[in-house]
């Protein structure tokens, strides 16, 4: 009965954590799926457009924020161990490094056509994506400033401002994007820059409030996150680097796979890649409660390192981790029941390519239903790693897998043998098995050393 009553905490634990994550996780994905589906309205030609500027945008976005994650249990293990100027200095430095990431790439996007060109995209779609691009980079920096605040407040937890800031900032998407798009109340029609400066905009005022939040609200202003925010710190800038760094490259082998799977799409055609930057999103929202659950173990096993307490670092992984594989089974039902309607969400009745593809991207869902367990193993091993701030080996394992491994796979199954977008997904899954499988047994053959190290 003890037993049961501990799981039952943990379990309360991280879903009260996890919850408010999972929800902002959602609305922030809401933002991309908003835009998705009104240009999807809007034209085929002007949602592959955004589907492959999305993927560059987001592909720079999750490199740069590794710095961001490194915060969550950095902040969490100091506020175990009673480090309060350790709080506010890794946060600050998290700043810091986002600032500088986010300006760095901005060139990047500027002249993003001529690389997009160079990956084999048509050049009406890597024209229209470099517009898009032009516009909606200026919200690079806001979008890693958000991450990193997410990552302090969750490590304080103080996730449900996260939660509704985030679910405003949708409203606001949607709103501006629908007027700009399509020219709604006398405003010119704008179409792909409309949706950009809508989300650009958005990026900015998250921002905004999260910071106003942390500098304001009584019980965390004490942190004084932003006090002589101008002044460096060299050593905790260094420990965010150490631990950020090779979480930001994990991420990026992770979105590399599928970036690469939306370049091959793009080579097979614009219809295929419009049906896959759909299913992904559809995929993509299924992984936030699995990425909000991992976010909520990250936080519990960085506490449970701060505090010394191996049992519970363990209790709590093996909880959050049954929590994750509960949802994994409700989410292939409505994978594999409801493929064409999912899809259909994002076309417009009138759209006279509408029936290819709901089927082309029916297919897709399968094989996102295929993988849907491998991939919530992955991010629940890498949650924890990170929670006992173990990175380095993850980074390798995910580069291995997604790179040598899964990229070819989806090559050779996909172009080379003429499996079309199926095979390519195919992929995706032999990937997900490889990383998720050494990630696991990384955790959990490491925790013994863990023990012996607290």
């Amino acid at each position: 009965m003890a037993l049961r009553q501990t799981y039952r905490m943990h379990a309360a634990a991280v879903l009260s954590l996890g919850l408010p994550l999972i929800g902002s996780h959602l609305a922030q994905m809401a933002l991309h799926v908003s835009d998705t589906i009104m240009l999807g309205w809007y034209s085929v030609e002007a949602l592959a457009a955004v589907v492959m500027g999305a993927t560059l945008f987001f592909t720079l976005f999750i490199l740069g924020s590794g710095f961001a994650q490194a915060v969550m249990p950095m902040v969490a293990y100091a506020v175990a161990s009673g480090n309060e100027a350790e709080v506010r200095r890794s946060a600050r430095m998290g700043l810091w490094l986002s600032f500088g990431y986010g300006l760095a790439v901005m060139p990047v996007m500027w002249w993003s056509q001529a690389l997009l060109l160079a990956i084999g995209q048509q050049p009406e779609v890597a024209a229209l994506a470099q517009e898009f691009l032009r516009i909606a980079g200026a919200g690079m920096v806001p979008a890693l400033v958000i991450m990193v605040l997410k990552s302090y407040l969750a490590a304080l937890h103080r996730t449900q401002v996260v939660l509704w800031v985030t679910v405003g900032g949708v409203a606001l998407n949607v709103a501006v994007g629908w007027v700009l798009i399509f020219g709604q109340f006398g405003a010119p029609e704008l179409g792909v820059r409309g949706a950009a400066i809508a989300s650009a905009a958005t990026q900015a005022v998250t921002a905004t409030a999260l910071m106003a939040y942390a500098s304001l609200f009584g019980p965390i202003r004490s942190y004084g996150l932003f006090r002589r925010f101008w002044r460096s710190d060299p050593v905790a800038l260094r420990q965010v680097w150490r631990l950020g760094w090779p979480i930001g490259l994990t991420g990026l082998a992770e979105s590399g796979l599928f970036s690469a799977a939306s370049v091959m799409m793009g080579w097979i055609g614009t219809r295929d890649l419009a049906a896959h930057g759909i299913a992904m999103q559809v995929a993509a929202i299924t992984f936030m409660v699995h990425l909000g659950l991992s976010n909520a173990a990250t936080v519990q096993a960085g506490r449970a390192l701060g505090r010394g307490d191996a049992e519970a670092l363990a209790e709590g992984a093996l909880t959050a981790i049954s929590l994750s594989a509960l949802f994994g089974m409700l989410a292939v039902v409505v994978l594999l029941g409801f493929p064409g309607h999912l899809i259909g969400l994002f076309l417009s009745d009138h759209d006279p390519q509408r029936a290819e593809l709901i089927r082309i991207g029916s297919g897709l869902l399968a094989m996102a239903a295929l993988f849907q367990f491998f991939d919530a193993a992955q991010v629940m091993a890498l949650g924890l790693l990170r929670g006992v701030q173990d990175t380095r080996v993850p980074m390798a394992i995910a580069a291995v897998s997604y790179w040598v491994i899964g990229i070819p796979a989806s090559y050779v199954i996909g172009i080379r043998y003429g499996n079309g977008g199926i095979g390519i997904w195919i992929g995706l899954v032999i990937g997900l098995v490889f990383a998720s499988g050494l990630l696991m047994l990384r955790f959990w053959s490491g925790t013994a050393r863990r023990v012996q190290e607290i």
